[in-house]
């Protein structure tokens, strides 16, 4: 059909809104409910506790099924955090969501992007990311960059006729676009809701702790059945089980089996991400995708776009400074200064020059980050504007005036303030400056300096993590403002002089803190070649030339400010553009990650005592020594409650590579001690012909002593919270083998003093095996970071 040149009417957009053909998607910024269900309920192991708690059931041991509520409390406790985190990051992301402008009956207008229709007039300019699938109707040197559609980053002139996706970013120009795809046919939704999840996505954490998930399940079922065999055998033989006894022998290798899933692991890293998530909301952060909050923490290279990041992005035009007498040149600069696709730098005209060209001009050549200028023609002239070094390239090497010109352009970029050169020369058939052209004045611009920008990279500095300026300003300019702000850098490098070669290039990003006159694409290739020679990269910015480097780096971090594509490709969206909540990202990170660290460690122990306990007594054919409600007693004082605090206390503690290595290291000596601690005590007990029930509870207060002597040992140093924490677990411990009901229902028994002999020092063997074990993880710790450290300060 026709599109009317005024766009819409009311009538029309109403009865397309009645008929559906919106641009509205049901797209979640955030995991949906099913995905939160699922991650936390559907899962292998809840389906292994789950046919355990049944067999209980059935066999009318529901004393011992105690785990199975415990199951139940982590799936909701989980789905509850993370439930409550998706609310809190939807809120801010619809809070934040970007707008589209439209052409209607009215005029233009500003709506939301789900309330375009088919067949609306899109107004396409300068950093709108398109919002529908759209036909070009009109248009005044379009050009879009499709990268993130096709990854080419050469930006593509659009004529009428010719089609934009949505999810394309307007670098330069202007034009309109009749709406022909809307809704989930639309390209946006698909792109949009990949950069906007909130998701529990692929990290270290959770790799490693998918890995030893794995581990366990394919060992479960073997090692269930090796246990089932021995207790059969110790009930008399699968023959001779009859009766009761085989409910015993069941009721055992439930037990056994149950120990080995370490389902508090994951409760515990879902739950500190979430927590993780919601705090950074409420300092204005918004975490698209979650891994972020770990990631930041390893990062040791921030790449910095200047505008927007060090500076507030606020341009203010300082002073003409007239190079050669050519009239009119002011009212040209009043009519950059009002024009619709003028950028920051231009709009600042407007307040000092304010009389704009009358006449309509008779060709233009739209700004363009490649080339850095932009051209205008009226009557027999043309006029261009941009930066000195690149409508002048040989500047130094012309005439009085040229050379004039580099002087002044060098002097004023050494003061940290911007430069524009407006030229006058002959029109071109082609983009090219006139040969003719001379320089008519030199502009100065000023940026206002983030007061926090110095403190913040002070941190990093602190912190070791090493950064990069990449700026499309000049590089004398950038590195003043480097300069001010804390930087030892005396000069920045011109990027148009860039090696070609990867190698070439990382010396060069070696010798140099401040790139000026940088492309988008030389922004994507030089975080590339950080991330090659083997850093983890942050980049922020603010700009449309910002979204491909953004997007490449480990971590992307975006101005709310910004330019919609480049808000939809980062990881982090700082949302009242302050760089320096930077390091309370980093030190979130640094807390989830060290204290799922040390929270693995009891989890991983308890895994790793569980399956050499059930292979040691499923060879020994010994009895089990625990019941399963005595095991999730244990649980909950030594690992569950303690590890519920842990996990959300503050740690300062700096990412050090090899956190699943530094676990296990741990885990798996701590396993084997307190093993073959329980395995001599019930063979001694037995061979000392003590009942099973005193065996029982002897081992019982064995495993809960070693759990929290665990405990004790991870939490060090112990501050006042973790000592509370420890003894009240402790205070737990008294009550459970003092109270008269907790001891009926667990069948705990007095202990004679053979058994309490035994015990006492079985419990202090453990803990000295412990305490040895402990010495040489730290050694190991110690030497991963002094490696770590070594490896950074030698990248």
């Amino acid at each position: 059909m026709t599109i009317a040149a005024t766009g819409l009417t009311a009538a029309e957009v109403e009865e397309r809104v009645a008929s559906g053909r919106t641009n509205a998607f049901v797209q979640d910024t955030s995991r949906s409910i099913w995905s939160i269900l699922r991650a936390n309920v559907l899962t292998l192991f809840n389906g292994i506790i789950l046919v355990c708690f049944l067999v209980l059931l059935a066999i009318g041991r529901w004393q011992d099924a105690l785990f199975g509520f415990s199951a139940i409390a982590n799936a909701v406790i989980g789905t509850v955090q993370e439930y409550r985190a998706k609310l809190a990051l939807d809120r801010l992301a619809l809070l934040n969501a970007p707008n589209a402008r439209v052409l209607r009956e009215a005029g233009e207008e500003e709506i939301a992007i789900e309330a375009v229709v088919l067949d609306d007039i899109l107004v396409l300019r300068a950093g709108d990311q398109v919002a529908a699938d759209a036909i070009v109707v009109g248009s005044r040197g379009l050009q879009l960059d499709e990268s993130l559609l096709t990854g080419e980053s050469d930006a593509v002139e659009k004529a009428p006729g010719d089609r934009v996706l949505s999810g394309s970013v307007v670098v330069a120009g202007e034009g309109t676009g009749a709406v022909d795809r809307v809704g989930a046919d639309s390209f946006a939704n698909s792109l949009a809701a990949e950069a906007k999840k909130f998701s529990l996505v692929a990290s270290e954490l959770r790799s490693s702790i998918n890995k030893v998930l794995t581990w366990v399940a394919w060992i479960i079922g073997p090692i269930a059945l090796l246990v089932l065999n021995a207790q059969m055998i110790a009930q008399g033989g699968w023959e001779e089980a009859t009766g009761g006894a085989w409910r015993d022998a069941v009721t055992a290798t439930i037990a056994a089996v149950v120990a080995m899933v370490p389902l508090g692991l994951v409760l515990m890293t879902s739950i500190t991400f979430a927590v993780g998530a919601v705090k950074l909301a409420r300092q204005q952060v918004l975490v698209q995708e979650l891994a972020a909050v770990e990631g930041l923490a390893r990062v040791d290279m921030i790449c910095l776009d200047k505008t927007g990041t060090l500076t507030q992005g606020d341009i203010v035009f300082d002073a003409p400074h007239p190079l050669t007498a050519v009239a009119g040149w002011e009212g040209v600069l009043a009519w950059y200064g009002v024009q619709n696709d003028a950028n920051a730098t231009a709009r600042s005209l407007a307040g000092r020059f304010d009389d704009p060209v009358a006449e309509e001009p008779l060709d233009r050549v739209p700004f363009s980050s490649a080339r850095k200028w932009s051209a205008v023609v009226f009557g027999d002239g043309m006029w261009v504007l941009g930066g000195p070094e690149m409508v002048f390239p040989a500047a130094v090497s012309g005439g009085p005036v040229l050379q004039e010109l580099a002087a002044r352009a060098g002097d004023v970029a050494a003061t940290g303030r911007r430069t524009l050169v407006l030229a006058h020369g002959s029109p071109t058939h082609d983009e090219t400056v006139p040969v003719d052209a001379v320089p008519v004045v030199l502009l100065t611009f000023k940026e206002n300096i983030r007061p926090d920008a110095a403190e913040t990279l002070s941190f990093f500095a602190a912190q070791g993590v090493g950064v990069r300026i990449i700026s499309g300003d000049n590089p004398q300019t950038v590195a003043a403002i480097a300069r001010e702000v804390g930087l030892d850098t005396p000069s920045g490098f011109d990027a148009r002089d860039l090696p070609d070669t990867d190698a070439e290039l990382l010396t060069v990003l070696d010798d140099y803190l401040v790139f000026g006159r940088v492309t988008p694409d030389q922004k994507r290739r030089i975080v590339v070649a950080l991330k090659a020679a083997g850093h983890t990269v942050a980049m922020t910015g603010d700009g449309v030339n910002d979204a491909l480097a953004i997007k490449e780096a480990d971590i992307g971090i975006a101005m709310n400010s910004g330019a919609a594509a480049t808000k939809a490709v980062a990881r982090l969206i700082l949302l009242d553009g302050r760089f320096s909540h930077l390091p309370s990202v980093v030190a979130e990170g640094r807390q989830v990650i060290a204290n799922i660290e040390r929270v693995s460690m009891l989890f991983l122990t308890k895994t790793s005592y569980a399956t050499f306990l059930a292979i040691t007594f499923g060879i020994l054919l010994l009895p089990f020594p625990f019941l399963p409600r005595q095991l999730s007693v244990i649980d909950g004082l030594t690992i569950g409650i303690p590890a519920f605090f842990l996990a959300l206390l503050p740690n300062a503690q700096r990412y050090v590579p090899g956190f699943l290595r530094r676990s296990l290291t741990f885990a798996v000596p701590a396993g084997l001690a307190v093993t073959l601690g329980l395995a001599a005590y019930a063979r001694l007990a037995a061979d000392l012909a003590i009942p099973e029930p005193e065996i029982r509870s002897g081992s019982t207060l064995i495993l809960t002593i070693i759990g929290l002597w665990i405990l004790v040992v991870l939490s060090r140093p112990v501050s006042r919270l973790k000592g509370l924490v420890i003894g009240a677990m402790m205070i737990g411990l008294i009550l459970v083998y003092t109270l008269p009901i907790s001891r009926d229902f667990l069948q705990l028994v007095d202990l004679t003093l053979p058994t309490a002999a035994l015990t006492l020092s079985t419990s202090l063997v453990c803990i000295a095996l412990i305490e040895i074990v402990r010495f040489v993880h730290r050694r190991v710790s110690r030497r991963d970071a002094e490696r770590a450290l070594s490896q950074r300060t030698a990248k």
